[in-house]
Formats: structure tokens, C-alpha cells, sequence
């Protein structure tokens, strides 16, 4: 488990440096990894899994990836970092039939590692594939939503050039998931760790990609100071005029500039981060929905759970 990794900051220091509390915040916490060995031609599918990330770590020949309507090789070496988990398949090559996952005969390596074998009668040749998976809880605490502004998925060699830090981890990753010398299954498990990590850390420093908007107002010195104060105290009761207050404007100039920037409310901001924050207390932490709501400044468990049903569209039982 990576808790509160203690990653670089995306520019020199500042006193207020929003982008450095979503990295110190990260969490990427491993619940079960794979090692597959598969033999030509193969085609594997991963059912999406709401709330967990995926990693692939190509160590030996190559693969598809195939998600939705749309193809990208991943080469020996390489690794793709799904952070919402969407349904998707593994192949050798367009013509591949796919079968899923649980298809193919699993046996345990170590407590979160298990082996995959796609050789027929067990035989394993030098020419299989051989491709390390993890899923993952992933958490970017109160930064949490920038999540749902990321790439369905994210391929390390478009965002090494900025981390070469990273490729002696690549190699060693390669060595361990070959040769399977004693203890290889948990030292690639914390591997793949760091490497879901330094990916999340290269969209974040090369830019955020679509979520440029949401990054320029994060990088504003303005309303950065207003962004950092309400994932710093979501629970405090804010207003507009509490807000503009924090970026030293009117309430009419920031309200403006906050929609124009963030493409919301202020207000509306503040709600969707709370009940955000609110399910992942509630699903993942198993925080009563009372006390999620005390935490959150909501004065009744009712008015709370009106909250949470009009943004996440169903009661905060739900989470469950």
C-alpha cells in the first residue's frame, strides 16, 4: 500500500500548493494481483470493477489493449494504468477471441497473488506472453474527484521522457516476473505500486490533459487559495461571499470566474465534493451516516441524506 506517498510538488514551492496536497493525499492500495502466461494467440477480458483501478505490466512479448471502441499496443516494457477500472481486454491480435478472465485456470502464489495460465495442458513456452495485473483501490483524498476527469487510460511510455527515475523498476519488474525467483510475486505486487504511482504523478506534472480547466484553476493563485481552503475543511459552512472572500474578489467577480474556470458553482462545487467524500467514508471506511454527516456540517442525518441522493442518485445506504 502506497499511504500519503511522499511525491514532488508539480512546480517550485509555494506556501499553497494544490497540486502537491492531491499527490501527498494518494493512495493506491493493492487487493489482488495476477501474473499471466499466455500462449499465441490469446485474448483475455476484465470485467470493470466500480471503484478500482487496473495496472498492466507487459514483462515478456506484447499486447492490445482494447477498450470501448478503440486499440493501443503495449510493448515488453511497458505498463497502462486504467484509474477507473472500465471493462476492457487483453489480445494478442485483432483476430483473438476473448475469453474472460475467470476462464483460465488460476492457482495461488502467495495471500494477493495468484498465477493465470493460458498454455495448453500446462506446457509454458519462450515465446508466451507474460503480463503482471494488479487492481487497486485509489483514492486522491479530497482531490478525489479529479478522478472522473482522467483518461480512461494511461500508458507509462507516453510519460516517461519527465520520470527516467522509473525505467530501473521497469527492468526490475521484467526480471522478477520471468525468472519467479523466491519471494518475485510480492516484491512485483509493490512494484507495480510505485509504477501506478509515478503514472499518475507524469499525467499530473505533463499537464492533466482534458482536465486542463479544472488544472488552471488549481494553478490560479486566486482561486487555488479557494480550492485549497474547501478541500482543506469541506464540512465548514461556506458561502459565496466566504469564498470570495478566500480569492480576494467580489462575489459576483468570483462566482464568474469560478463557473467560467471549474464549469460549476461554487456552491454546487462544495456539495459534490462533500458527498463524494461522504461515500467513500461510508462504502470504504464504514463511517455511520450520521457522523459522515456531523462531519461534513450537515445539522440533520435528513437534510444530509437529500444531499447525497440528489448528486450520487441514490440514499447514502447505498453506498454500502
Amino acid at each position: 500500500m502506497l499511504d500519503h506517498l511522499p511525491l514532488h510538488p508539480l512546480a517550485p514551492a509555494a506556501t499553497e500548493d494544490v497540486m502537491s496536497e492531491l499527490l501527498l493525499g494518494m493512495r493506491l492500495n493493492g487487493i489482488a494481483y495476477r501474473r499471466l502466461r499466455l500462449a499465441q494467440p490469446f485474448g483475455v477480458g476484465f470485467g470493470g470493477v466500480p471503484g478500482k483501478a487496473q495496472l498492466h505490466f507487459v514483462a515478456q512479448g506484447s499486447a492490445i489493449l482494447r477498450l470501448g471502441g478503440a486499440q493501443r499496443r503495449i510493448e515488453c516494457g511497458d505498463a497502462v494504468f486504467l484509474p477507473r477500472g472500465d471493462a476492457h481486454a487483453l489480445l494478442s491480435g485483432d483476430g483473438a477471441d476473448v475469453q474472460d478472465l475467470g476462464h483460465f485456470p488460476a492457482a495461488p502464489i502467495c495471500t494477493t497473488v495468484e498465477a493465470v495460465s493460458s498454455c495448453p495442458d500446462g506446457t509454458c513456452r519462450t515465446a508466451d506472453t507474460i503480463i503482471f495485473s494488479g487492481c487497486m483501490d485509489f483514492e486522491l483524498g479530497t482531490m478525489h474527484p479529479l478522478v472522473a476527469m482522467m483518461p480512461e487510460v494511461m500508458q507509462l511510455s507516453m510519460l516517461s521522457e519527465r520520470q527516467p527515475e522509473i525505467l530501473p523498476i521497469l527492468e526490475a519488474m521484467e526480471r522478477e516476473a520471468r525468472t519467479e525467483r523466491a519471494g518475485f510475486a510480492g516484491i512485483l505486487a509493490r512494484l507495480a505500486d510505485v509504477v501506478a504511482a509515478s503514472i499518475v504523478r507524469g499525467w499530473v506534472e505533463s499537464g492533466c490533459g482534458s482536465a486542463a480547466g479544472w488544472v488552471e484553476a488549481l494553478r490560479d493563485p486566486r482561486l487555488g487559495r479557494v480550492l485549497l481552503a474547501i478541500h482543506r475543511d469541506p464540512g465548514r459552512a461556506w458561502t459565496v461571499a466566504a469564498l470570495a472572500e478566500e480569492m480576494g474578489a467580489s462575489r459576483s467577480v468570483f462566482a464568474e470566474r469560478f463557473l467560467a474556470v471549474t464549469g460549476t458553482t461554487p456552491l454546487g462545487y462544495v456539495t459534490d465534493l462533500r458527498m463524494r467524500l461522504a461515500a467513500q467514508w461510508i462504502g470504504r471506511e464504514g463511517v455511520a451516516i450520521e457522523a459522515a454527516a456531523h462531519r461534513l456540517g450537515y445539522g440533520s442525518q435528513a437534510a444530509f441524506s437529500r444531499a447525497f441522493k440528489r448528486v450520487m442518485g441514490h440514499p447514502p445506504g447505498g453506498a454500502r
